[in-house]
């Protein structure tokens, strides 16, 4: 039999913030149960309020690291995505989040690190280092990365054009990409509103995208960023009484 030993955890020198802020997190059992309690009360919320509705919630069941990419109307989005997965996954799902905006103070580091188990991504001094962690995430089989590659929430409902970070990031690499498509979450909580509306949002989820046969680079990168555009947006609905108001 394997004599079985306790290990604390390296980071316990750290004051709460710093242990919060930093990537990779120590697990905390704590922490762990605070996020599923959360995520219960998110997804009732979600369910009840927003009649969330998901379609392809199937393909999230993979055993395989994957990244995820979706449009980004609302800060609905990330816990629409998240309720799609089970709530044993949820510790391994990290959605990257803008470090200047999401880790900026005690309150949003408590609740992007606790509830959303989000990674700090620093999209402006040292993008290429996150790019980095974000490798190393998905080279663990079962972590899965969700990723908004607009960089910002919509302001008029419409898509705009993806960053090229995606593209850096899996050109060349064995890390599956489902598109993703939401639909009414903009309707709901638009960026400037104060108070979420009782507005349906939609979940659809796409059939998985490699792009492993793909040479590292920028010309591969504005071809990976181009395609999940179009993958993305063609999962929008098609019909306009189908859209969501």
């Amino acid at each position: 039999m394997r004599e079985w030993r306790y290990e604390t955890a390296t980071d316990l020198d750290q004051s709460l913030v710093e242990r919060l802020s930093s990537f990779p997190r120590e697990p905390e059992m704590m922490v762990y149960v605070a996020r599923s309690c959360a995520a219960l009360l998110i997804r009732a919320w979600l369910t009840l309020y927003h009649r969330l509705e998901i379609t392809g919630r199937e393909r999230f069941a993979r055993g395989d690291s994957f990244v995820v990419v979706a449009n980004h109307s609302s800060h609905l989005d990330t816990a629409s995505i998240m309720s799609a997965f089970p709530l044993r996954r949820l510790h391994r799902v990290f959605p990257a989040a803008a470090q200047d905006y999401f880790f900026s103070s005690v309150p949003r580091v408590a609740f992007s690190s606790v509830v959303v188990n989000a990674l700090p991504f620093d999209r402006h001094v040292d993008p290429e280092h996150s790019l980095e962690v974000c490798r190393h995430l998905l080279a663990n089989p079962g972590n899965v990365l969700v990723i908004f590659p607009e960089g910002t929430r919509t302001t008029s409902g419409e898509m705009a054009r993806f960053k090229l970070g995606v593209g850096f990031l899996v050109a060349g690499r064995p890390f599956p990409v489902l598109p993703c498509h939401l639909d009414g979450a903009f309707a709901a909580w638009p960026k400037g509103a104060s108070v979420p509306r009782p507005k349906k949002i939609r979940l659809r989820i796409g059939d998985a995208v490699s792009f492993a046969d793909l040479a590292p680079g920028k010309e591969s990168a504005v071809e990976v960023s181009r395609v999940l555009h179009d993958a993305v947006s063609a999962l929008a609905p098609t019909h306009s009484g189908e859209r969501t108001r």
